[in-house]
């Protein structure tokens, strides 16, 4: 029977009450982290400016045994780069910058030759588009003072923060919501089953759990088998042999948009759980957040049902 997906006069207040849930987590825990992020950040801006003489020595070398600082001199650049327009702007090898950016190294299979070149063409955009309003010491012959180098650093570290500290909050978001959903299991009599243990979705026991466990599916356009991760996998205490476990996707969202923009991943998954394993896979999300009544209509309509997590106790409602 469903539990939530066929309430919709329900939806309302408990995206209200979510939406409260969620604001009061993000100003407990969201200034300190961006705060200890700003201040490593800070730190590692600094060292990347000293190695570039303060922005007035961007040499390839310096880029060939450091590519971890490209992040920070695309923010040093009036306006700051993304990295698809600083690749259209330099002319440099796509694959080159992705994987400074990605991996903190350079192409494996890339000559020297051929990166240096390549690398000739960033430090020359980046000493061209150096931010004079930020590096107020680029354009006078006195060197950089220790207060305009740290208030610069500080400068670029904010900049940085902002792509930096957002998956920080949802990497912790997710943390939460595992936490608690372990908790109520295993204050309902539930066994966790560690990663490593060699658990698999279709041999565990009743009354037993998992995290981000890979679930082998069968793509609906092909044959070809692969991999999905869920992030939680529940086998219910009443569970009989053969019975599927039930999977929940936790779901957190500080804002409506990014969740409507990313509500058909949940539904390609569950389509793909249904391809592979018949229609009685029960596939559902844990919600905390800004999830509205679009959102909340497009999964119901894929069959997909959800637990609010300041409603914790549905979980009772699906057989747990």
């Amino acid at each position: 029977m469903p539990v939530n997906l066929d309430k919709p006069h329900l939806w309302k207040t408990d995206v209200a009450t979510s939406v409260d849930m969620y604001n009061r987590w993000f100003i407990d825990f969201a200034p300190a982290a961006f705060r200890d992020t700003r201040v490593r950040t800070t730190l590692s801006v600094q060292e990347a400016l000293r190695a570039t003489a303060y922005l007035t020595n961007v040499q390839p070398a310096l880029l060939r045994q450091s590519p971890e600082i490209l992040p920070t001199l695309r923010m040093s650049m009036c306006p700051p780069l993304a990295v698809d327009r600083l690749i259209g702007l330099s002319g440099a090898s796509p694959n080159l910058v992705k994987c400074m950016e990605k991996e903190q190294r350079l192409p494996v299979r890339m000559s020297s030759a051929r990166a240096d070149h390549e690398l000739g063409k960033i430090a020359a955009v980046i000493e061209s588009l150096a931010d004079p309003d930020i590096f107020v010491w680029l354009n006078r012959a006195a060197p950089a003072t220790k207060a305009e180098t740290h208030r610069a650093a500080t400068i670029i570290a904010d900049r940085l923060c902002g792509a930096v500290t957002n998956p920080i909050i949802r990497n912790a978001q997710e943390q939460r919501q595992l936490a608690v959903i372990q908790a109520y299991l295993e204050q309902h009599g539930y066994k966790w089953l560690p990663p490593g243990d060699g658990a698999r979705f279709d041999i565990m026991s009743p009354g037993t759990f998992s995290f981000r466990m890979n679930v082998p599916i069968t793509q609906t356009t092909g044959t070809r088998s692969i991999n999905i991760p869920v992030d939680v996998v529940i086998m219910p205490k009443t569970a009989k042999h053969g019975d599927l476990p039930l999977f929940f996707e936790a779901k957190s969202a500080g804002d409506f948009t990014n969740t409507n923009k990313r509500r058909k991943e949940e539904a390609v998954k569950m389509a793909q759980l249904r391809h592979t394993y018949g229609p009685d896979v029960r596939f559902n999300l844990f919600l905390c957040g800004y999830f509205d009544s679009g959102y909340l209509g497009y999964e119901a309509a894929e069959g997909i049902d959800w637990v609010w997590e300041h409603r914790i106790d549905d979980l009772a409602l699906f057989g747990i």
